[in-house]
């Protein structure tokens, strides 16, 4: 990887929201992933504008790969490999 990845979690700011965050950074550590920026995105109209219809969120590169749920350290582990 030369370039920083940017990993972005959307929401309002919810419990469900937070956590997400907090897996979303465990499962970058267990990657060894050095190069990436952590985005934690409350801005509703943006949500909006991006097309995200159910929160929380999870882009990859401003790709969305997860929309309405909240996953797990070990279950992002496997969904960032498969969208590296």
């Amino acid at each position: 990887m030369d370039m920083t990845k940017v990993l972005e979690v959307f929401g309002p700011g919810c419990a469900k929201c937070k956590a997400l965050k907090k897996s979303t950074e465990e499962a970058v550590e267990i990657l060894g992933w050095h190069d990436v920026k952590i985005l934690y995105n409350t801005d509703m109209a943006e949500v909006i504008q991006r097309g995200i219809t159910a929160t929380p969120a999870l882009a990859i590169d401003g790709k969305i790969v997860l929309s309405g749920r909240y996953l797990p350290a070990n279950k992002l582990v496997q969904l960032l490999q498969e969208n590296e």
